[in-house]
């Protein structure tokens, strides 16, 4: 009996959906619907068409199914289109601090688009005394009066104590949301400003997670129904239902965790080519970038992958000027157009054709150029376009189109502009790689990105389109994502459980530390993610005072991404040599558990001095990173001795434990691997990590950074 996981993504223009067999590691079927923004039940009807297709036409087995995971634009679509609910907010705390509260807590209405608004209402309410089933049930009744659709509670201080919100929630027949449900973290204004956009939202989704739960139902399919989130893991759908506002940037999350499946890779830039944007993501160290979200130039607690959107891409639409010649590409889509691409016309059509100047929507500049045929159908010239009539794109490439009909539309512009050919089509695609380029040249330095170890990834249906171009033009190394037209679907069929909490703490101990990784533990467990595969890292922000605890791990449905199969001695030691890109000696130090710990030594060159190096890998049994360090040393031993001798070991192997630095350690247990640089003080590191072996009564392995 097969083992299959469905992921579907929903993209602008289409709705994709792949079926994979985790236990063959093989694709079973794809399906690719059109995105249905116009229905009435919004994109949620795209997702059942290609999952209901994608079923029949593979003669797939619903008892097969083990797993349904989709992402959503449907978060930001809403706030672009302005299509929110008015929300009430219910601001509260004690009547000493109540005009301050009242400062922070009335967000009035906020801008979404040009002409568009988030609107609100508002009320206080005085938690100095003890709170009333009856003042809530007033309070909501004077939101409702004035329109609310949904309500917000947000207290000062709530999340030490959210009792009161959580008691504005359970007597609220609205949907409803607190701060404390989405942030940990202190910060009343920016913790009330992400509960007003989630709530803003939450009755679409609630519509939305409704209609497929029910419509999953009707084929008679009896598996967890997942949501993709911004963060690159899955969440359910229940989850979805209070906090859609976590799925925001999914797709192009989804999108590099299947890109991460199938190639591995240090240091890189993700770059997705769709039809109407390039989203470029940031990899460090194994792993995706993160950072806080801002929508709508709104700042929010929530976080998720560095994102970077570029509007241009594979069917962006070319603007020219009689005198200048090509002005700018995009940032209008020839999908937004309602236009096809030249090059997948009709030659016939297209030889009769004129080439003419028009606005694709209002508002929009009339420079835009296509061709116009005699029966006056009108075709987009497009970066796919000047990219098949350079014959640079593959034939068995998703992108490749009809070669006569690109070099006959090329020809055109050419005529038009009174430009040889060839300048025309390379024109068009310098322009729109100098603008992607400019999104990762700041990336690079942000991040500060090791250049002779950055692979540049291509992904999306127009990767050849751009792609290769941008890593030629910036001298990097160019690797093309397997299955690159459906790696979003694949990446929300084998994501992972992420979970992530902030805490506000001045001081963190030991004690706020494990009391956190015990809460995120749980919260990955209760959402299905194997105790076995669990990793497990802290951090702490001095500068803004935030312990944050990150856990990450497989779900218990027995799916190891597309790298379902345990790798051997070989296979792991080829997949360390080809990461760590470095002449050096690669060496399998330690194999615990689940993790295979690699080193690699080699002399540093700079000026006229050379420094031997140990970089240390540590890959699980599937060949995934789990952890990597530029410099570190390898601890081995049992676990009680190496808590009995922790100082002299921690001494004798890196400088900053003879001081008053605190070291930066990892400890992998063979189950899950703990990152103990959230402590600022030497003794709290040397306290948690000497707790923590005295829980495990077997061998453990030391990463210690230097």
């Amino acid at each position: 009996m097969k083992k299959i996981r469905i992921g579907i993504d929903v993209g602008g223009t289409f709705t994709k959906a792949v079926a994979i067999d985790v236990l063959d590691k093989k694709i079973l079927g794809k399906m690719s619907v059109h995105t249905t923004h116009s229905s009435v039940d919004g994109v949620s009807e795209g997702i059942v068409n290609a999952l209901s297709s994608l079923i029949t036409r593979n003669n797939i087995n619903p008892m097969e199914i083990e797993l349904i995971s989709h992402s959503t634009t449907q978060a930001v679509n809403a706030l672009l289109e302005g299509d929110v609910a008015k929300v009430g907010i219910i601001g509260m705390g004690v009547g000493l601090e109540k005009s301050n509260i009242i400062k922070r807590t009335h967000i009035k209405n906020i801008p979404l688009t040009s002409n568009k608004f988030l609107k609100t209402c508002y009320v206080f309410l005085d938690t100095s005394k003890y709170l009333k089933e009856i003042d809530i049930k007033n309070s909501i009744e004077n939101l409702v009066s004035e329109g609310a659709q949904s309500i917000v509670a947000s207290e000062a201080f709530g999340v030490d104590d959210p009792s009161n919100e959580i008691f504005v929630m359970d007597n609220s027949k609205l949907p409803c949301t607190s701060g404390h449900e989405l942030a940990g973290i202190y910060g009343l204004e920016i913790r009330t400003l992400t509960a007003i956009i989630n709530a803003s939202i939450l009755p679409k989704a609630i519509n939305t997670a409704n209609f497929v739960k029910s419509a999953v139902k009707k084929l008679d399919i009896s598996v967890p129904l997942m949501v993709m989130k911004g963060d690159g893991g899955v969440t359910t759908l229940e989850s979805f239902l209070h906090k859609p506002i976590i799925t925001v940037l999914s797709g192009p999350a989804a999108s590099v965790v299947g890109a991460l499946l199938f190639l591995q890779v240090l240091e890189g830039i993700f770059i997705e080519v769709g039809g109407t944007s390039t989203n470029i993501s940031i990899i460090k160290d194994g792993k995706p970038e993160m950072r806080y979200v801002t929508i709508m130039n709104h700042p929010t607690c929530i976080r998720s992958f560095d994102v970077r959107v570029c509007g241009v891409a594979g069917g962006s639409l070319i603007r020219v000027s009689k005198h200048k010649g090509i002005v700018d590409v995009g940032p209008r889509s020839s999908h937004i157009a309602g236009l096809e691409y030249s090059c997948f016309a009709d030659p016939v059509e297209l030889r009769e054709g004129k080439i003419v100047l028009f606005s694709p929507l209002n508002d929009d500049p009339s420079d835009y150029v296509c061709i116009k045929t005699p029966s006056g159908k009108l075709y987009g010239i497009t970066n796919t376009c000047a990219a098949n009539a350079l014959s640079i794109i593959p034939s068995d490439d998703n992108a490749f189109g009809n070669l006569e009909s690109a070099k006959i539309a090329i020809t055109k512009l050419s005529e038009f502009l009174e430009m040889p050919y060839k300048l025309i089509a390379e024109q068009i695609l310098d322009i729109s790689i100098a603008k992607i380029v400019s999104y990762i040249m700041p990336a690079i330095k942000e991040y500060k990105l090791a250049k002779d170890r950055v692979i540049i990834i291509g992904g999306g249906g127009g990767a050849s389109v751009l792609v290769p171009k941008v890593a030629k033009k910036l001298d990097f190394q160019y690797k093309k994502a397997e299955y690159a037209d459906v790696i979003s679907s694949i990446g929300v069929a084998t994501g992972m459980i992420y979970e992530e909490r902030e805490r506000t703490i001045a001081n963190p101990s030991p004690e706020n530390v494990s009391e956190l990784i015990n809460e995120v533990k749980d919260e990955a467990i209760s959402k299905n993610a194997s105790p076995d595969s669990l990793s497990i890292q802290s951090e702490y922000i001095s500068e803004r005072a935030i312990l944050r605890v990150t856990v990450i791990g497989n779900v218990t449905l027995d799916l190891s991404a597309a790298r379902s199969r345990e790798l051997n001695y070989d296979e792991l030691v080829r997949t360390a040599t080809e990461l760590f890109r470095q002449n050096g000696n690669v060496v399998l130090e330690s194999t615990i558990g689940n993790y295979y710990v690699f080193s690699n030594s080699y002399l540093l060159k700079k000026f006229l001095f050379k420094t031997k190096k140990q970089s240390i890998l540590v890959l699980d049994k599937f060949g995934r990173v789990r952890l990597s360090l530029d410099s570190g040393k390898l601890v081995n031993g049992y676990s009680k001795e190496l808590s009995e001798n922790l100082l002299q070991i921690l001494s004798s192997v890196s400088p900053s434990s003879s001081s008053d630095l605190s070291p930066q350690i990892h400890l992998i247990d063979g189950f899950q691997i703990l990152d103990f640089s959230s402590l600022t003080a030497k003794e709290q590191v040397i306290k948690a990590i000497r707790e923590q072996l005295e829980k495990i009564n077997s061998n453990v392995v030391l990463v210690v950074k230097n």
